[in-house]
């Protein structure tokens, strides 16, 4: 086999991985903030001693947990709209599957986090005069943050990872954009490789701070 390397073609069309760049953006920071605010809201549900609560919340983060991601976001472009009456566009619907995957791990990571601390801190709280949501905000999130930062970091990886699925759905993100030049110009492997490049480089400065982060909270203690 006589093949020659060539990356020109990856900088000739750096712009069109560009695009990819910001649709995967567009996708990955929505469906985390997205992702955890609904976490933290089904894990209060998941955590409530009424059973019309509990039960329903339990149901749906099994569901999404139980269920292929690929799946899910596939459902949510071809089987919703038929429930909503509505077609939904690929970015919205790839956006939806995301942030409500999202939202069922991130909620298991939060009740996780506030059954570790001991319940005595709440009563105290209260007793002292503060409201059960201020109690919540001031005394038992931020040691609930310190505990769950390692497991909410490898969530938030997964998301990137997970925001190229959604080119099935032809959505114009980093993958598909890799995926058109390569079938385009029949070089996967200079293609290939700069997408994986580009991912690295969009996800390890992430996972550098927290780590740092961790590390710094864990001085501190």
């Amino acid at each position: 086999m006589n093949y020659t390397i060539d990356f020109s073609l990856v900088t000739d069309n750096w712009i069109v991985l560009w695009r990819g760049v910001v649709v995967t953006l567009q996708l990955w920071i929505p469906a985390i903030v997205l992702g955890l605010t609904g976490g933290f809201f089904i894990a209060q549900l998941r955590l409530s001693k009424r059973r019309l609560l509990s039960a329903p919340s339990l149901v749906y983060v099994e569901l999404f947990r139980d269920t292929p991601v690929l799946i899910q976001l596939i459902w949510f472009f071809y089987a919703f709209p038929a429930l909503i009456g509505t077609q939904l566009s690929p970015f919205v619907a790839a956006l939806m599957a995301l942030a409500l995957n999202t939202s069922a791990y991130s909620a298991e990571l939060f009740r996780g986090g506030i059954t570790s601390i001991h319940r005595g801190q709440m009563e105290a709280a209260k007793a002292i005069g503060m409201s059960q949501a201020q109690a919540m905000r001031r005394v038992i999130l931020p040691q609930v943050i310190k505990r769950m930062l390692p497991a909410l970091t490898n969530r938030v990886i997964e998301v990137a990872k997970m925001s190229s699925l959604a080119s099935v759905l032809s959505v114009h993100e980093l993958m598909y954009q890799g995926r058109l030049l390569s079938a385009t110009y029949y070089r996967p492997f200079e293609i290939l490789t700069a997408v994986a490049f580009i991912y690295f480089m969009l996800i390890y400065p992430g996972t550098f701070l927290a780590g740092r982060l961790e590390k710094h909270l864990a001085r501190s203690n």
